[in-house]
């Protein structure tokens, strides 16, 4: 596949007050250094000149993140009142989100709950990593819940692998690549959370992938599937060879689930139950949040 320019911006979504774009992968969504020659927000600038808003540092409010590595559906906000509409909905958790990826070796179970918290990894050579509890150095470990669904058993370059759906149900940093690690099943091309070696540096991306998104605004319901971006046609490296779960009756299946109801981490139930209490909104992450709505005015770096 072809690696991003600032001309091959795909757009799912478009209304007033929203885009919903695919993400290529290895691309940053914004940066402050001019050494960053494609980034999604130049990808905008580019397409969308008239879209951008001066009074933010980046021109574009993204309503989430992506890692660098991952492609996929991203939404961005025109304006701030719609910002802050797409705000609400992920800090109630009514957002549902779907990624898919390519794993290392066969999974046997066709769903799994993966529920290790998560915490920040405060060993030497580790910085910026996230890790589980109970890993030597893992501070600060929080609630983490991801559902597995396994679509496909094949292989990749010769070596097992399994295609699966996987749906974030809370938002830690690294949340997907750290459970798919704890599981034995790390992302194939994931140099950080990867297994280690030459193998995963062969292949051309990490291969995850952010494949539907529905933000439930108060004025309208933003909802994007994108292409499925690991079949071999696009990849020849990728052979499957059993077909685990259809991956258009999960599509079908996400498509008519009611949104979630406005909750917090503390009122939801999973399966199985978190094993430590939702702790309060501190100080310091109310005032995130309200720096958050104000626009992405950030000073450049001097």
């Amino acid at each position: 596949m072809e690696p991003g320019s600032v001309e091959n911006l795909s757009v799912l979504y478009r209304s007033h007050d929203f885009l919903v774009v695919n993400k290529h992968w290895d691309v940053r969504i914004d940066s402050k250094t001019w050494r960053e020659t494609v980034t999604l927000q130049k990808q905008l600038r580019h397409r969308f000149p008239e879209l951008a808003d001066p009074d933010t540092y980046y021109g574009f409010r993204f309503c989430h993140q992506l890692d660098f590595s991952t492609s996929g559906a991203l939404c961005v906000a025109l304006n701030k009142a719609a910002a802050g509409s797409a705000y609400r909905c992920f800090k109630e958790r009514r957002v549902t989100k779907a990624y898919l990826a390519l794993v290392r070796g066969h999974i046997q179970e066709s769903r799994v709950t993966i529920s290790y918290a998560i915490g920040r990894s405060n060993t030497e050579g580790r910085a910026h990593t996230m890790c589980i509890e109970g890993t030597p150095g893992c501070e600060n470990p929080k609630p983490s819940f991801t559902e597995l669904v396994v679509l496909e058993h094949g292989l990749y370059a010769g070596d097992p692998v399994s295609k699966v759906l996987l749906q974030p149900l809370t938002g830690r940093t690294h949340q997907l690549r750290v459970h798919c690690r704890a599981l034995g099943h790390p992302v194939v091309g994931d140099l950080t959370y990867g297994r280690g070696g030459a193998r995963e540096e062969r292949p051309f991306r990490m291969m995850l992938h952010a494949f539907y998104l529905r933000v439930p605004t108060d004025t309208e319901r933003v909802e994007a599937c994108t292409p499925d971006p690991f079949v071999p046609t696009l990849d020849a490296c990728w052979s499957p060879h059993t077909l685990v779960c259809p991956l258009n009756q999960l599509i079908q299946a996400l498509r008519a689930a009611p949104d979630p109801e406005p909750t917090t981490l503390a009122m939801r139930t999973y399966s199985p139950a978190a094993p430590h209490p939702a702790s309060p909104e501190t100080e310091a992450q109310r005032a995130s949040c309200l720096q958050w709505l104000l626009e992405w005015t950030l000073e450049p770096d001097s």
